[in-house]
């Protein structure tokens, strides 16, 4: 955030700002703004980069001498591939592997004549090196040797230049390569080096001329050559003379590549090939070629001649020539090509640097302009030779006793000023992308041109993208009236804000919104501008639902609505709340405008329940089926409790068709959802008993008779069943409540078949039964005045008798009507004497029988002998008290006492330890020594009756039954024999 934004743009403000917008006129809000802002002293888009150079930069082209002391005269130097060859003296070789400066290697040429070394050629590779000689001889020595071997074929030629074949070359074999001599002739040759021979054999293949070239006056110097492949198999060799250059364009046919170039330089063999003049000379011309990276083509070439340097770009697309987008450097005034004429030239990315005699000029393509001089000190000699390692990028000076070597540094780094200078600025920020406060400057100069050539849409993206004052930018925009250009300028600057900046980008996100707003209303009036008016629209709309601009809008999304609002533009307003999922405001407006079946297919398209229970009332009003339909497809995910309000308020004012609606969803819960809230058991019991009785009984059979898994109010249930005469009901409702005698009572007014059902019910209950028979009893005989169907209630229910119904009848009914009941009834009470009767004597022996075995037990007796062992401890018996059963197991008292106390239930290990502790209390003597006598008798006697009485209610514990044979046996029969919590314990002691 900037300083003093908030105090500028504060909350508050910024909707005051938003809400200006959406009431003022667009010019005048527009102006106000960014004069406020021009005036202020603080900007909102402030900019971001200060222009300022801490530290001197180092130069592009950086000298530095090599610490070299020859020992003789340096005749030439070649450099390639990091191997650098160098001519010493008459008669030495120097080669030194650059990547280990410290191993060179020295090879004697072996030469007794006077011959001098004229040239040097070393290939791309540095694996072959070609030395030509003054007495037009050519030597030849291959990096993996040491012996030099001279050429025979090539004898009798000056050799000017050699052609090096890039593309079937190896250390081993140069392949077809092209040789230029002093006297115009082009000669094709192929040297190879065949290792571990028994023969020496002559390294050149072969070496046959394939052209010559003539300037006016007759065959001149081959001064240069380069071969180079293009686009489908088509080769392009370049030669150049003193005054000319000349391209020989042709394919070799496939497969043939390694019989060499013949078949080009016989195309042109009656007529001239294509070729470049310049009038001047002196006396030589030198080509320099750059390739950007290792084995790929050259993109550039300067040829260094007598008017100046010819530089352009190579393209390999053209048919007939190579060399594009030419221009010639003319050399200045201060360099005389009689005095001080070139020597050598090299090409760099951007520059070509030519060799004086005294120093180096530095020229930049670009522009033509020399950018760098340096000037070489007497002392070191006149410079003989510049070079370029192709590799590497460097490039070698040398004179007769000092090397030199420049790197070249950073050479791009102000190519950007250049390229924004001729108004290229495509290719000046490529070369100032990482160097943000150099792009800022390219964005705002093309923006500005843009802008000057009324290239408004283009000038807007620039300047989004730079750090110029924002309200500059805008007012630039407005004074010159051109609305689509300043919201594409606000887009852009939109799209580059940080997520911090949210000052700005509610500003920006309000300002755009009032500007499409405004353009889409004057495009909608103009029918011509359909197309147009269709554009703006969805590009407002992509504008609203942006995933960048999303929490922005949603955070001010009042202010966007009154902005939509303000411009009745009701089906943005729509769009833009579907965007922020303010799916209420657009069921609400379709509500409001009528459109029910809309406003139901949003809910039903994003299943908000809350919307669901806010517009539910006023639509099932309109579309009750439909309604229903999405109740229904909603499922679970509602509650029908919320939802009971807008079905009352529907059911109190339609008709019974549609309440069928509300009864239908009622019935979903209920059988499909298995709803079990008692608000819409009731609900439904309500609707049912308003408009179908038929359904009502039906509905409570199925809920069942246990009052705990019935969902409806019975109370309510029987208070409205009541309200509306559903006397079945009522009588089933009473039923479940288990009010019988109300149930009956009212069974009477409705059957007496249903009252009868009732009345069995209450099983548990006889008496209850009966009297709620003598009911129906009295209701038939008294109401109905039926004798047979009361004599059929007799039958009905046993539980009356002919009795209890004779009060029920009038005096005047004869006998003979229930004759046949009482004769029945007697029966049955004879009948019921006698089975008394039976009981009686069968009580009488059975008491009896008990008294024999009472007697009978005691007297029977036990014996037992004195080496007889408890069958618990193995100890004798005899030693303390013990317990004999009728089974014969004989056990200790203690030790029975703890075989039976651990598989005693809870209450009876509670009570056991209480007779015990009463039974050890009453053997303590008395602790009064004061009492009368006659107390402590009577004290006495109490007390061992007490001690009688326990001793008996401890062995009806302890001993009810044998421990071994009795029912405990049995019952401890799953246990394990080892306690589970001492397992642990027992399987430790056994390790």
């Amino acid at each position: 955030m900037f300083p003093g934004a908030h105090s500028l743009f504060g909350k508050s403000q910024s909707r005051g700002w938003s809400l200006l917008l959406s009431r003022l006129d667009f010019d005048v809000v527009c102006r106000v703004f960014c004069l406020c802002m021009e005036g202020s002293s603080v900007h909102f888009f402030s900019p971001g980069y200060v222009n300022a150079r801490l530290e001197k930069e180092t130069p592009i082209f950086n000298k530095q001498r090599i610490d070299f002391a020859p020992p003789e005269k340096i005749n030439s130097l070649v450099v390639s591939s990091n191997q650098l060859c160098m001519s010493l003296g008459k008669d030495t070789l120097l080669r030194i592997d650059l990547g280990k400066p410290d191993e060179p290697n020295q090879v004697e040429l072996g030469r007794k004549d006077e011959a001098k070394v004229y040239k040097m050629f070393l290939d791309h590779t540095g694996s072959h090196l070609l030395i030509a000689l003054n007495t037009s001889e050519c030597l030849y020595l291959n990096r993996s040797v040491q012996k030099v071997r001279a050429l025979s074929r090539w004898k009798g030629h000056l050799i000017e230049s050699v052609g090096w074949n890039k593309f079937l070359g190896s250390e081993t074999n140069t392949g077809p390569i092209l040789v230029g001599t002093a006297q115009g002739q082009i000669y094709e040759a192929e040297i190879s080096v065949s290792e571990g021979s028994l023969f020496s054999t002559n390294p050149d293949q072969y070496f046959r001329q394939v052209y010559t070239l003539e300037e006016e006056s007759g065959p001149a110097p081959v001064c240069c050559l380069e071969i180079e492949r293009g686009i489908e198999g088509k080769f392009f060799i370049i030669a150049t003379t003193r005054k000319r250059l000349f391209q020989f364009v042709g394919k070799v046919p496939e497969g043939t590549e390694q019989q060499g170039f013949g078949c080009i330089f016989a195309m042109h063999a009656d007529h001239l090939p294509s070729f470049r003049e310049f009038p001047a000379s002196f006396g030589f011309s030198e080509i320099a070629f750059y390739t950007p990276k290792l084995r790929s083509n050259p993109r550039s070439f300067a040829w260094m001649m007598g008017n100046g340097v010819l530089y352009g770009t190579l393209d390999y697309s053209r048919p007939d020539s190579i060399l594009s987008d030419e221009r010639v450097w003319v050399y200045p005034s201060d360099i005389d090509i009689t005095v001080n004429k070139p020597i050598s030239i090299v090409l760099t990315q951007f520059h070509f640097l030519l060799l004086l005699p005294d120093g180096v000029k530095a020229v930049c393509t670009l522009n033509g302009q020399i950018v760098f001089q340096d000037l070489f000190l007497e002392k070191f000699g006149t410079l003989t030779r510049m070079i370029k390692d192709p590799t590497v990028q460097q490039i070698w000076i040398h004179t007769e006793k000092v090397v030199f070597r420049y790197h070249v540094q950073r050479e791009s780094r102000d190519v950007w000023k250049m390229y924004m200078n001729m108004n290229k600025f495509d290719l000046a920020k490529e070369y100032c992308k990482d160097r943000p406060e150099c792009l800022d400057i390219v964005l705002a100069k093309e923006a500005e041109h843009c802008f000057q050539n009324k290239r408004y849409l283009d000038s807007a993206k620039c300047y989004a993208l730079t750090q110029n004052y924002f309200e500059e930018i805008a007012l630039k925009f407005i004074e010159a009236k051109q609305e689509e250009a300043l919201m594409e300028f606000l887009i852009k600057k939109l799209s580059n804000l940080k997520p911090s900046e949210k000052t700005q980008t509610t500003l920006l996100t309000t300002w755009l919104t009032e500007l499409y707003l405004n353009w889409l209303g004057i495009l909608e009036g103009d029918p011509s501008k359909r197309n147009l008016y269709l554009d703006t629209r969805e590009k407002f709309r992509t504008f609203l639902g942006s995933p960048k601009n999303k929490d922005c809008l949603f955070n001010n999304r009042a202010s966007i609505y009154e902005l939509l609002a303000s411009h009745g533009d009701t089906e943005h307003m729509v769009y833009f709340a579907v965007i922020m999922q303010d799916y209420e405001r657009v069921v609400a407006h379709h509500c409001q405008h009528d459109e029910y079946d809309e406003a139901l297919s949003v809910l039903s398209r994003h299943r908000d329940e809350k919307l669901f229970y806010k517009f539910s009332p006023v639509l099932i009003q309109h579309i009750p089926k439909k309604v229903v339909d999405a109740w229904i497809s909603m499922g679970s995910r509602l509650d029908a409790r919320n939802l009971i309000p807008a079905l009352v308020n529907y059911s109190q004012s339609a008709s019974t068709q549609q309440i069928n609606e509300a009864i239908r969803y009622m019935e979903f819960c209920v059988y499909q959802l298995e709803e079990t809230q008692q608000a819409i058991h009731n609900y439904l019991l309500s609707l049912y008993a308003l408009c179908r009785p038929d359904s009502l009984l039906s509905y409570l059979e199925q809920a069942g008779t246990n009052p705990n898994r019935i969902h409806y109010d019975l109370k309510y249930a029987l208070r409205l069943c009541a309200e509306h005469g559903h006397h079945r009901a009522c009588v089933h409702i009473y039923k479940v409540m288990e009010l019988y005698e109300e149930a009956v009572d009212l069974a009477l007014q409705v059957d007496v078949d249903l009252a009868k059902s009732c009345a069995d019910l209450p099983e548990d209950d006889e008496e209850l039964r009966k009297k709620l028979w003598l009911k129906i009893a009295r209701h038939v005989v008294q109401e109905e005045k039926d004798v047979k169907k009361a004599m059929a209630c007799l039958s009905s229910c046993a539980l009356l008798k002919i009795e209890d119904v004779l009060p029920f009848f009038p005096d005047f009914v004869t006998i003979d009507h229930f004759k046949e009941a009482i004769c029945n009834s007697l029966e049955d009470y004879n009948k019921h004497i006698e089975e008394l009767k039976r009981e009686m004597e069968e009580a009488t022996q059975s008491a009896k029988r008990i008294r024999e075995d009472i007697q009978e037990m005691r007297n029977k007796y036990g014996s037992v002998e004195p080496q007889e062992k408890c069958a618990a401890c193995d100890f004798p018996l005899l030693n303390r008290p013990f317990y004999l059963f009728l089974c014969g197991h004989m056990f200790h008292y203690d030790c029975l006492l703890q075989a039976v106390f651990s598989n005693l239930p809870a209450y009876k290990q509670a009570k056991l330890e209480d007779l015990q502790k009463k039974l050890a209390a009453t053997s303590q003597p008395s602790k009064s020594h004061h009492r009368p006598k006659d107390a402590d008798t009577a004290s006495l006697g109490k007390g061992q009756q007490s001690r009688e009485q326990i001793k008996a209610d401890i062995d009806d514990i302890v001993a009810a039954e044998c421990v071994y044979c009795g029912e405990l046996m049995i019952r401890s029969i799953d246990k394990p024999f080892i306690d589970p919590q001492k397992y642990e314990e027992e399987m430790q002691s056994w390790l």
